[in-house]
């Protein structure tokens, strides 16, 4: 009932990990982890809702909290910003655009005005006289919503008739009779549109300047005109502009419908299910953040098949020597004879030992495991390590009567690794090779610099590996048939393991010869090449022991 009550939460945890997932594929930016159970789950279902959350200014520990935002709310924002930018700028180009509509057609009347009023223009013995009839006065009378001023200038510079006050043109604006040209001007503090031309007479080059003839008038009637302009121009743009964000809404909503499908079919999948998603389910714009959400579950596969298979394999490796020191106990209980209560225990005290090595190697190899893909690296001196094994091992080995060795490089070998995988590597090769050699054997263990390359060997004069076992040696719980060795068969497992991690190779050949009595044969040599690193510069972190 535990086992599966277990099972039923782990296949709950990896669904809620699958929403959770897809969320985040879709998602601008990381958001802190929910603080109440489901908070995830509401936060995946309102991605695609067209609701947006902004930071808010709160402050937890020192640090603002920042509240998740959507593609959908991102998209949103940057389309309806630059809209909402443009539309004040839309404003002022239509007002320009309407002053200078409602100008042009007033400007043509101010010009006919001001060459009916030098048509009016009489000179008379060197005078010049105006004389203005009906229709010329009802053109220059004021209208409804503006004031017509005028003006008439001999070439002396004194008015003849009109506004004496009305500005002249500017000493810069030549004369050129004929032309009717349009200013714009104060008068009396009011802003003014002017036409003005002049009219060359006989003897004006003695007299000095042409007449000048100015017809002006206010502007409130442009105005007017202007703003009916923006009006009707504007307005409309206050339904358009809600019209436009509705469709804009609506298009994202559309278009992201492919991102909300694919996430209620991954909510839909059976909690143990981890395939890969189809590619061809999603837009082609999320294919690359598909790819690598597959990538992501297939690494999550195997880490589970890993941690599947070394439970297994723990459950079964344990249970044999468990019972057997259960077993010992018992029997050590029901002893009266001091001497087999002694013999007893003295092998209770053996298996305990054995089992303590498997409970160590089990645990080494899934450390090896679960290192795989967060392994830090780090320059590594591969000789001070191995003699540091030799130097651990040695007690054991002199216990024994065995003779141990190291031979260095007498050159740097550095490899860039994890320091503590390494030496476990090297360990369990030292530690393999001192348990096949047995009782009074020889273990050497050299380390060697060729070009590009580390090489670390240990070789014993053992019983040595057949070629038909040198492909097995290395899967778990496997030992050679009539090997004199009890171990676990995890130890070379292991070394395959942590050399697949260094990206490193590891070649199984013939080792020292067999000692005298024993035949004509050789031992194991196992090699492992590594690729060399650069020497660290002094005072550069580099580890020689872990």
């Amino acid at each position: 009932m535990t086992d599966g009550g277990a099972r039923s939460d782990g296949a709950f945890a990896r669904q809620t990990w699958l929403s959770a997932a897809i969320a985040d594929l879709v998602a601008t930016r990381e958001s802190p982890a929910p603080s109440t159970p489901g908070a995830s789950d509401v936060a995946a279902d309102t991605l695609f809702d067209g609701s947006r959350t902004r930071p808010r200014g709160s402050r937890l520990g020192g640090r603002a909290a920042t509240a998740q935002r959507s593609l959908f709310g991102e998209i949103l924002d940057w389309m309806l910003a630059p809209l909402l930018l443009l539309w004040p700028l839309s404003v002022a180009i239509t007002f320009l655009f309407a002053r200078s509509l409602a100008d042009a057609p007033f400007d043509r009347v101010l010009q006919d005005r001001a060459v009916v009023l030098a048509q009016q223009v009489r000179f008379v013995e060197d005078q010049t006289l105006l004389s203005l009839p009906r229709a010329a006065r009802e053109l220059l009378s004021p209208e409804q919503g503006k004031q017509v001023l005028f003006q008439v200038v001999d070439p002396r510079g004194e008015v003849v008739a009109g506004d004496a006050a009305l500005p002249r043109p500017s000493i810069y604006d030549f004369p050129e009779p004929g032309r009717v040209k349009v200013r714009s001007a104060r008068h009396r503090g009011v802003e003014i549109r002017v036409g003005y031309t002049y009219i060359g007479v006989r003897g004006g080059e003695e007299l000095g300047l042409p007449v000048l003839v100015q017809v002006a008038e206010t502007l409130e009637e442009r105005s007017r005109l202007a703003n009916e302009i923006i009006k009707g121009v504007i307005f409309p743009q206050f339904v358009i502009l809600p019209l436009a964000v509705a469709l804009v809404w609506f298009g994202l909503s559309r278009g992201l419908k492919p991102l909300k499908s694919m996430q209620r079919r991954i909510r839909a999948r059976a909690p143990e299910d981890l395939s890969p998603i189809d590619p061809r389910e999603a837009p082609e714009e999320i294919s690359p953040l598909v790819g690598a959400f597959n990538d992501m579950l297939s690494r999550l596969t195997r880490t589970m098949a890993r941690q599947r298979r070394f439970v297994a394999d723990a459950a079964h490796q344990m249970k044999t020597p468990l019972a057997g020191l259960r077993t010992q106990a018992e029997l050590a209980l029901r002893q009266t004879d001091p001497d087999e209560l002694r013999s007893t225990l003295t092998q209770l005290e053996r298996s305990s030992t054995r089992t303590a090595h498997l409970v160590n190697q089990l645990l080494a190899l899934a450390r090896a495991e679960n290192q795989r893909e967060m392994l830090a690296r780090e320059p590594v001196d591969v000789e001070a390590l191995v003699r540091d094994v030799v130097a651990e091992l040695a007690p054991q080995a002199l216990a024994r009567h065995m003779d141990v060795g190291f031979e260095s490089a007498n050159t740097p070998a550095f490899v860039r690794g994890a320091p503590l995988l390494l030496h476990e590597l090297v360990a369990n090769l030292v530690d393999n090779a001192l348990q096949y050699a047995g009782d009074g054997g020889v273990v050497t263990a050299r380390v060697k610099v060729a070009g590009a390359t580390v090489t670390i060997e240990v070789e014993d004069n053992g019983p040595g590996v057949p070629a038909t076992d040198r492909d097995l040696i290395f899967d778990r719980f496997y030992r050679v048939l009539g090997g004199p060795s009890d171990g676990s068969g995890l130890g070379l497992a292991i070394v395959h393991e942590i050399a697949e991690q260094h990206g490193a190779r590891i070649e199984v050949g013939d080792g020292l010869p067999w000692p005298a009595g024993r035949g004509q044969g050789f031992g194991a040599a196992f090699v492992v090449l590594l690729a060399r690193a650069e020497v660290p510069a002094p005072g550069a972190s580099g580890s020689t022991s872990p």
